[in-house]
């Protein structure tokens, strides 16, 4: 497979462009690498090597976690720290903290840097946006952390509050990209704004096919943040480009992400937080599996097999969850299938749903929905009660398929890479 990269040269007339929520990016701009594939930067090292006069001479802050690093796996934080021109002033930590070491949901506090003796500000506590008084001598915010491709993604939201944060103070954002490890595929249904939370904040797709860069022109362009947005490119990436090609280092962005394997089902199974059954917390398979203990694994199996679903197969499996924070049969084991990614038409929102549908009538009076929690991530109340009411998965699926094309189409102007 070829690698299409843009040359030196051009990547300051596509941060300019970036900069523009409107602007249409030339395709022309990519060349063709005669070398096969190409060396993959991701934004960190654009920003610094091509693009330093976005901060140079600045007080600069960081939103990040552990997942912020160049292409060897060096800290972003200790990358802009040591830079002779740029003086690193605060750095804001997400859900997870700025290790990513904490649980789903756990509180993170205020801290310093041990590095670099840098304060080190919770957006993950008592706030969930940067304050006035946070941002106090920043001259400009820098964000850089591993998106995974799904709409439930409580790190896009803290970018979101920041850039509206920002804004208000007239400090410009420069986010620094990424590549989407789970590829350009869009699927699943729309959010409604009804159902709008930290864990969603606008209706996108579930799965949405975009870069952190390219989610942050979409929501300024879309949804009226104001301010001045830069966006530093993946030199070399483009959308077919799978996750282990860039030979990028992945470093699990939660606790319960430990691979792009894992992060690739999840656009889908997450939905089954929201349900009573586990998706595998503290396994070694994560979002790879659902289960209960009243579950036939081998029945299931079956079934979703006879799906003939593209791109996935389904295997029987007995797990023990071990993840005490969610209460899901910790220490028990349990019956399920797990699912494996054979192709890339899996559609993992699809298999979702199919398999909410078989569990739950498996289930009978085992069933059980926390309510709250899966219409927040489902984005609607419709798929669990139409889930209720017995209804097909075709059915179910024939209902998103207007609102996903109108998406498709509008996201169109604000997509950086071909």
């Amino acid at each position: 497979m070829k690698l299409w990269r843009a040359p030196q040269s051009c990547w300051l007339l596509l941060l300019l462009a970036c900069s523009r929520p409107d602007a249409q990016l030339d395709a022309s701009l990519y060349q063709d690498d005669a070398a096969g594939f190409g060396l993959i930067r991701p934004g960190i090292e654009v920003l610094l090597e091509d693009s330093l006069h976005l901060v140079a001479g600045r007080r600069v802050g960081l939103i990040t976690n552990q997942t912020g690093v160049d292409r060897s796996g060096r800290s972003s934080i200790d990358r802009i720290y040591e830079h002779p021109s740029v003086e690193l002033v605060a750095l804001f930590a997400p859900e997870h903290g700025i290790r990513g070491t904490a649980d789903p949901g756990a509180t993170i506090t205020d801290d310093v840097d041990v590095e670099t003796g840098v304060p080190i500000h919770s957006l993950y506590g008592a706030v969930r946006s940067p304050t006035p008084e946070m941002l106090d001598g920043i001259d400009v915010l820098l964000v850089d952390f591993q998106d995974i491709g799904a709409r439930y993604w409580t790190y896009v939201s803290t970018m979101t509050l920041a850039m509206e944060a920002a804004a208000e103070q007239g400090i410009p954002v420069v986010v620094l990209d990424r590549p989407n490890p789970i590829g350009g595929a869009v699927q699943g249904n729309i959010l409604d704004p009804a159902f709008a939370t930290f864990v969603g904040r606008y209706p996108i797709a579930m799965r949405h096919g975009m870069t952190l860069g390219e989610l942050a022109r979409y929501y300024q362009g879309e949804f009226g943040i104001g301010g001045e947005l830069h966006v530093t490119p993946v030199d070399g990436w483009r959308r077919d480009v799978s996750f282990a090609e860039t030979r990028l280092p992945w470093i699990q962005p939660s606790p319960n992400m430990p691979d792009v394997e894992s992060a690739t089902h999840y656009p889908g199974t997450c939905l089954f937080e929201g349900t009573v059954l586990s998706v595998a917390r503290g396994t070694a398979a994560p979002f790879q599996q659902i289960g209960a203990p009243w579950l036939d694994g081998e029945a299931l199996a079956e079934i979703m097999n006879g799906y003939g679903l593209s791109g996935v197969r389904f295997e029987a499996v007995k797990f023990v969850p071990d993840a005490p924070s969610d209460g899901k049969f910790d220490g028990v084991e349990v019956s399920g299938v797990r699912l494996v990614a054979t192709s890339p038409e899996y559609d993992p929102t699809h298999a979702a749903v199919a398999l909410l549908v078989e569990t739950h009538r498996m289930s009978g009076t085992q069933w059980g929905w926390l309510q709250a929690h899966f219409d927040r991530l489902a984005g609607t109340d419709l798929l669990r009660q139409a889930i209720d009411a017995g209804a097909a998965v075709d059915e179910i699926l024939s209902g998103w398929r207007q609102e996903l094309e109108a998406f498709m189409r509008v996201r169109e102007q604000y997509l950086i890479y071909p």
